[in-house]
């Protein structure tokens, strides 16, 4: 069942004129924090947005004319559900998509968007795969899995061939991992033509025994990779590492401020390895941003959360007399100081001020932590003690 280098090859034709050849960046900031040369294999910007376009694509076009008159059927978190109804409207079948109760509603309304019948169910990706496999016994349409399938696997395959042709001096390939079949057919691909290349694959601390069982890379939210799609892995592989939500966190907001590309939790997991250092070699390294597809309200959280850990983002609290205008005299000196207030919040009823004070907690945009700190003296200094909360 394991695709070989013909069947990649094979379907690399069929996706001609259908999947784009997603764009390979250098990025200078991440070559000065690394110390080596990286690219980022742009697949965010891949059709449907992400890199699972490919997979679906090659497996519903080998569909036959009674199958595609008996329709789809998959389970997915966002992506694989995003790709199979694109597929199956460029085919011309019918798409029934399952996802669990908490997708974000950027990808089931995207799902939607593309023709297909959604329905939510359960906490996990394993329970809304059950109910398509219990569809499947129904209806008789045809099970699209996200990973386990060889032809899904040869079309995630691809991207390794378009990075061995696009990258001079190749030496690192960072993949995410969540069910293994990008990581497979991009692994496979590369031992079959550059056998030598070091090959990383990337999970999400939080799903990993020990974990936390939450991510905010949904993308790789998966407990652990299919036996197929293992037993690639084992023998294809150099080494396997984690990252975690923190790690990730960071890197999309680099991606993001410094590269000017919006990525998912999933596809910022091989950034976030180099970062922190969990992938060792030189020479040129590529992580493959996999997927865009991240929810505009985590976005936000995520990019605010990143700047405060930055020191561009500063939460604090200190209180003020009860009496008019003396926030406005707070607020006059923070503006003296070319400080940017955000957010301002009236807290009376607390128990860390006294009978004739207010509390007043402010969001403060701020250059870097040493300005933090400035802020933080300058009001001690004119009476306002300041507790930090970010």
């Amino acid at each position: 069942m394991t695709p070989e280098l013909a069947d990649i090859e094979a379907a690399r034709a069929r996706l001609d004129g259908v999947a784009r050849v997603t764009p390979v960046y250098r990025s200078e900031t991440l070559c000065n924090a690394c110390g080596r040369e990286v690219h980022l294999k742009a697949e965010n910007l891949q059709r449907t947005g992400s890199f699972k376009v490919r997979g679906a694509y090659n497996r519903l076009s080998m569909l036959s004319e009674g199958q595609r008159a008996s329709g789809v059927v998959a389970a997915s978190a966002g992506n694989h559900g995003q790709a199979v109804a694109w597929a199956a409207r460029e085919v011309g079948t019918r798409a029934r998509i399952f996802m669990p109760q908490d997708a974000a509603m950027a990808k089931v309304e995207a799902t939607r968007h593309y023709g297909a019948e959604v329905e939510l169910t359960g906490s996990a990706i394993e329970e809304a795969l059950e109910a398509a496999q219990a569809y499947v016994s129904e209806t008789g349409a045809t099970l699209i899995h996200p990973f386990e399938d060889p032809a899904i696997i040869a079309g995630q395959g691809t991207i390794g061939l378009e990075l061995l042709e696009r990258v001079e001096g190749l030496s690192t390939v960072i993949i995410p991992i969540g069910g293994g079949g990008l990581a497979s057919g991009i692994s496979l691909a590369l031992r079959a033509v550059k056998p030598d290349l070091h090959v990383v694959g990337v999970q999400a601390a939080g799903t990993l025994p020990g974990g936390a069982g939450y991510t905010i890379a949904d993308g790789i939210a998966v407990k652990k990779p299919g036996d197929l799609t293992m037993s690639i892995l084992e023998r294809t592989l150099d080494e396997i590492v984690s990252v975690t939500d923190e790690e990730i966190s960071e890197a999309i907001v680099l991606l993001l401020e410094r590269t000017k590309l919006v990525v998912e939790g999933a596809g910022a997991v091989g950034v976030a390895a180099l970062l922190s250092g969990k992938v060792g070699g030189r020479g040129t390294v590529v992580p493959i941003l996999s997927g865009g597809n991240i929810d505009a309200t985590l976005l936000i959280s995520v990019m605010r959360h990143g700047l405060a850990a930055a020191g561009r983002y500063l939460v604090l609290r200190t209180r003020v007399p009860d009496r008019p205008g003396e926030l406005a005299k707070l607020l006059t000196l923070l503006a003296r100081e070319r400080v940017n207030v955000v957010e301002v919040e009236h807290q009376r009823e607390t128990t860390y001020v006294a009978v004739g004070e207010t509390g007043v907690e402010l969001t403060l945009l701020t250059r870097d932590p040493a300005h933090c700190d400035e802020i933080v003296a300058h009001l001690a200094r004119f009476g306002y003690p300041a507790e930090r909360l970010s």
